[in-house]
């Protein structure tokens, strides 16, 4: 039988691999819901292709252009928030989670509350609130299966072993565009130097987080809330050919890797057809022709943002949060050109340290949701007044 699947965020680079696969697999899937959040034309073609029952577009602005793109189609089309939180909970299989920030926090809470297996690429949702989504997800009887390539080789390489033989996880690193540029030349670095990723096809954010390691700091937290393991226990190491995807050491010394090619479909065959595999036409690994595979420990001073995340996770539930929302106000600023590369982390240092020091991370809260919203609201505007306090590219003439 065709499993029936949502697509929360399928114009993105997550989405638009995951419809990939499904072409290029033939899986039997049928498709419920298709959703984005201002990509109305690429969101219409792909559900005139895959004629899903309906189509959500975030920006409730656009609803209209999008109803006369689907004019006759049969596919109903929404808008805003709720539609995204109910397509979310439609009666789904299968939900890939794959709406970028914070703003996939909601509907990814939406689809764990609903019983489906939820293929997790929404990093923001485990970072801000990672124990509620995962409980939520087991209280309704589903499972949450992580999409990101380092988290399913962990996945996988822990699959049948029991937690207390686990004595380290190792995420690994590309090291992203400026893994041997110096301190000074990342200084001056651009939006389109930093989103120019050696080894993968990402959007804009992601990139930025991987020039920066952004994306292995807030992972580390990702593992720390899925794998339930204490942060003390993950490291990162880096690894410029992104063919390891991350390593699990046992407590008698076996080391276990998952490898394959720097493909993000691979993971996400492998969480839609869990616990059995896909087969599809995956490029094959060539260990003989890539000819080495090479490793490092990550440089703190240029890359601080793994101690950042540390420090966060230090400071309680809502450090994670407050972190998350820091990074996302100053990536943002910096593909404006209001700030460098380097200011990128210096304002989540700052953010984090101002919102210490007025103790706003350690209210307390019913709500879990609602604590991650809050923090978020109040990281971005601390974040803004730091971001406001710096110099531009612009003004320095870099």
């Amino acid at each position: 039988m065709a499993r029936k699947a949502v697509l929360l965020g399928s114009t993105g680079s997550i989405g638009v691999s995951t419809l990939d696969l499904f072409e290029a697999s033939g899986a039997a899937v049928e498709i419920l819901a298709l959703t984005a959040g201002s990509n109305v034309a690429l969101l219409a073609e792909q559900s005139l292709r895959w004629r899903p029952q309906i189509a959500v577009i975030a920006d409730e602005r656009l609803l209209p252009q999008l109803r006369q793109r689907l004019q006759y189609s049969g596919v109903q089309a929404a808008g805003g928030a709720g539609a995204l939180a109910e397509a979310a909970c439609m009666n789904a299989d299968w939900v890939m989670a794959a709406i970028v920030g914070t703003a996939g926090l909601a509907p990814t809470l939406a689809a764990a509350r609903s019983g489906a297996v939820v293929a997790l690429a929404n990093k923001e949702s485990l970072v801000c609130a990672g124990p509620a989504l995962l409980q939520a997800a087991k209280a309704a009887g589903g499972v949450v299966i992580p999409v990101d390539s380092e988290y399913s080789a962990i996945f996988q390489a822990l699959a049948g072993e029991k937690p207390e033989r686990v004595s380290r996880l190792i995420l690994t690193a590309s090291g992203g565009p400026f893994l041997n540029w110096t301190k000074a030349q990342m200084e001056c670095a651009t939006p389109v130097q930093a989103v120019a990723h050696p080894n993968w096809s990402m959007g804009a954010k992601i990139s930025i987080d991987s020039a920066t390691m952004m994306n292995k700091g807030l992972e580390l937290i990702e593992a720390a809330y899925l794998f339930d393991t204490p942060a003390a226990q993950i490291e990162v190491l880096v690894h410029p050919q992104s063919i390891v995807h991350s390593l699990v050491e046992y407590v008698d010394g076996s080391t276990l890797a998952q490898l394959g090619l720097p493909d993000m479909r691979a993971p996400i065959a492998y969480a839609f057809a869990w616990p059995d595999r896909l087969d599809w036409p995956a490029p094959r690994l060539d260990l003989a022709a890539i000819g080495s595979l090479t490793f490092q420990a990550p440089d703190n001073d240029r890359f601080p943002a793994i101690g950042l995340a540390r420090a966060a996770m230090s400071l309680g539930t809502g450090g994670p949060a407050a972190l998350n929302a820091a990074n996302e106000a100053a990536v943002t600023a910096f593909l404006d050109r209001r700030i460098g590369f380097l200011d990128i982390a210096r304002t989540c240092e700052e953010t984090l340290g101002i919102m210490d020091r007025k103790g706003q991370l350690a209210a307390a809260y019913g709500d879990p949701i609602a604590r991650a919203v809050d923090i978020d609201a109040v990281a971005r505007m601390t974040a803004s007044t730091v971001i406001g306090a710096l110099k531009s590219p612009v003004e320095t003439g870099t």
